[in-house]
């Protein structure tokens, strides 16, 4: 594999000019906003955790799928966003996504019972997953190579923003039902308000997707040459080789086809079906993202504070933190994502992560009945913020980054579809584990996650290779 160093110096690129390099930066906004109800949708559910509980009158295990359906959505768009984006275009998909997350919001919020409840997260889901996939490809697609990191990472921005939002909106939502989640607010009752908040940044999502271009790579491969120019001179300027540009891309696409799920496979691995080395390489990235329970972060944390002795506004406003934390961490990786690279923030991120983890299962050691002692829950409380803050500043954004960027061409689409819904699975797992898991000790469960963290040390020390510096068709 050529090094960074030469293969930044062989690509012979420069920056784009200022004004180019802002319109590329609404380009990127504007997909990620995709993102944003990618982590508002999938955060928002955690205020409604048990009001949704307490309406149905439910158990641990049943409230868990209720919550966690919603991820088997995400893994079936995923694995089929990539697909109807060849097909169809970029752009649509993110329409057929606004849809989606539009009716799902407005389904959500007036369910008439606990299945439609969860037939409307499923649908919500599919959005999501089409979402995960289809942003960072088109970022990938349409970003400078020299700024492509730091515009990927627009969409793990966009994600941590719209946690922090959902939150702070169920946290107001919350106070003006006077802190009752069951609460009347406009008529309904509080976490149905809060689950169709979300129909605005749906409906501001499909409005702009009608306002930035369709990706030079999809409009190259349908034969619209002339738009693509268009589109390459827009965001690399006026100055650069457009001819080179399309040239390179159109041979990269000539080597390749239509991926299909038979191309992921590995020729050499005799009788049982196996994947490619780097596809499996892309789904333990997806894997080990989960595996360490942040979305227990992000789903249950109001349940978990409230689990040790927390009252519920106060539950709310951690969670609210939480978020914050997770912001100034994802501006972190973005700084430093194209300086230092992304495999090096990854090992910082599973090192913190890994020290946090430990300390929050052993703070959650000392609960007795429903409480904790003060100087344990100051630990708990303490160390949940640095697990959120090393996820942030780490894998929480290298992971897209890294899933838009290793694969080679010939089989990107098709991989990318792969490794996302090996995360939503992964995403499942957990979230569909934990409110059991708490049950049964929930020390232990956070032991668990601490393994992963670690694990994810030598994984990526062995089989992650650094992306930084290279163009898409130098992938291969």
């Amino acid at each position: 594999m050529t090094s960074t160093a030469s293969a930044a110096g062989t690509s012979g690129r420069v920056p784009p000019p200022t004004e180019h390099l802002g319109h590329v930066i609404f380009i990127t906004a504007a997909a990620a906003m995709g993102g944003f109800l990618f982590g508002y949708d999938s955060s928002v559910i955690n205020g409604a955790v048990e009001a949704i509980r307490d309406r149905y009158d439910i158990g641990s295990a049943a409230l868990a799928q209720v919550i966690a359906i919603a991820l088997i959505g995400c893994a079936i768009g995923a694995a089929t966003a990539g697909r109807i984006a060849d097909r169809i275009g970029r752009i649509r998909c993110m329409q057929i996504s606004s849809v989606l997350f539009t009716i799902s919001a407005v389904g959500s919020a007036l369910p008439f019972a606990l299945w439609d409840l969860s037939m409307w997260r499923i649908i919500g889901g599919f959005a999501i997953g089409m979402a995960s996939v289809i942003g960072p490809a088109y970022i990938a697609e349409v970003s400078p190579p020299a700024y492509r990191g730091r515009l990927a990472s627009f969409q793990q921005g966009a994600i941590v923003l719209g946690i922090a939002v959902s939150q702070l909106v169920n946290y107001g939502i919350l106070q003006s039902a006077d802190g009752d989640q069951r609460g009347n607010v406009i008529g309904l009752e509080a976490w149905q308000v809060m689950l169709g908040v979300m129909v605005i940044p749906a409906v501001i999502y499909g409005l702009l997707s009608f306002a930035i271009p369709e990706s030079p790579r999809f409009l190259l491969s349908v034969g619209r040459d002339r738009e693509a120019r268009a589109v390459l001179a827009d965001v690399e300027g006026e100055g650069a080789d457009l001819d080179a540009r399309v040239n390179e891309i159109q041979t990269a696409m000539h080597r390749e086809h239509k991926a299909s799920f038979r191309d992921l496979l590995n020729p050499r691995s005799g009788g049982m079906p196996n994947f490619l080395p780097i596809v499996w390489i892309g789904i333990g990235l997806s894997a080990f993202q989960q595996l360490v329970g942040i979305n227990v972060a992000f789903y249950y944390s109001a349940t978990l504070w409230q689990s040790v002795g927390i009252d519920p506004s106060s539950s709310f406003l951690y969670s609210f933190t939480t978020s914050i934390v997770n912001i100034i961490g994802t501006v972190i990786a973005m700084v430093f994502v194209d300086r230092i690279g992304r495999r090096p923030l990854a090992l910082i991120g599973s090192a913190g992560m890994t020290v946090a983890l430990a300390l929050e299962a052993w703070a959650f050691s000392s609960k007795h009945g429903a409480t904790l002692p003060t100087a344990e829950g100051t630990v708990a409380l303490v160390a949940a913020h640095c697990f959120v803050l090393f996820f942030a500043l780490s894998w929480g954004v290298v992971v897209w980054v890294f899933l838009g960027e290793m694969f080679p061409n010939r089989i990107r689409a098709a991989a990318l579809g792969v490794a996302a819904s090996a995360q939503w699975i992964a995403n499942w797992a957990i979230t569909a584990s934990f409110p059991s898991l708490a049950d049964w000790n929930l020390s232990g469960t956070y032991v668990i996650y601490t393994c992963f963290a670690l694990a994810s040390i030598p994984f990526v020390l062995r089989f992650v290779k650094e992306t930084k510096g290279k163009s898409l068709e130098e992938m291969g």
